[in-house]
């Protein structure tokens, strides 16, 4: 097997020798609550063949992102405290949508579809998966129309790595995506950080633009505190227009960021 190399605080990475290697390694990772593992030396045709295995062998995890010219692919491998994290702020997000008055057809889920690039700035082609996806219906339907909101999370997976996999689907959409929301898992601190990026129109690098920290206190009751003001997600982003008169901005206030880290929790 290719030298499986465990680094502390950092993901865990592995050299692609062969694919029976890599499902070993993969079986690995998963056994000991890993959520995602970086993998180098993947050539083109050595990932069309993890792809066609992927199929073969019915394995559920996802391609966090391949870079063909880097030779690098990162792939997610979800727990259920990794689902929890993006499904459970994503359907709230859509209820925001329905409070909000959008009609149900005008919004449309991509879930973890997974959308090719050929963009140089991408590395050289390659693709990937997200987590939970979407986009407005009118604007971006086919299996090339990149979403414009990704959620993408992670447990194990580090915050450097989750804003590496964000700065990818900026660059891989040719700046289609408009907003990428981070949510990361940290049980040994109790907290879960949301991170929302977007793209500064000037110059298209991605800009930090709000951090949401929420914090488990072992009370009686247990209590999530939230470090700020509630979640707020431009229309004119998410649906690639101004908004009319009736229609404003998705809101996920504080309640609904504590109710779903409880959630999250529950899953632990």
């Amino acid at each position: 097997m290719g030298k499986f190399i465990v680094l502390f605080h950092k993901d865990p990475v592995i050299d692609f020798t062969n694919t029976q290697d890599l499902f070993e390694a993969i079986e690995a990772i998963h056994c000991v609550s890993g959520d995602v593992l970086v993998i180098t030396n993947v050539s083109p045709p050595s990932f069309t063949e993890i792809e066609r295995q992927r199929t073969i062998r019915r394995r559920k995890f996802r391609w966090r992102r391949y870079e063909a010219e880097a030779r690098t692919l990162v792939i997610a491998i979800p727990s259920g405290v990794y689902e929890f994290l993006h499904r459970q702020l994503y359907k709230e997000f859509e209820k925001q949508l329905r409070v909000n008055g959008v009609p149900e057809d005008a919004w449309l889920e991509k879930a973890a579809t997974y959308f090719r690039s050929n963009h140089p700035g991408s590395g050289g082609g390659g693709g990937g998966e997200g987590d939970s996806t979407g986009a407005p219906k009118s604007r971006r339907l086919g299996y090339d129309g990149w979403p414009t909101l990704v959620i993408l999370a992670g447990a194990s997976e580090s915050l450097n790595q989750l804003r590496a996999d964000m700065r990818w689907w900026f660059v891989a959409s040719t700046h289609d995506v408009k907003i990428a929301i981070l949510a990361r898992f940290d049980q040994r601190q109790f907290r879960i950080i949301l991170e929302k990026w977007e793209e500064q129109a000037a110059t298209l690098r991605p800009v930090l633009q709000q951090v949401i920290t929420i914090t488990r206190d072992a009370t009686t009751p247990v209590s999530y505190n939230v470090s700020s003001s509630a979640l707020v997600l431009e229309f004119r982003l998410l649906f690639l227009r101004n908004p009319s008169p009736l229609e404003k901005d998705v809101v996920i206030s504080v309640q609904s960021l504590q109710e779903y880290a409880e959630l999250v929790w529950s899953e632990v």
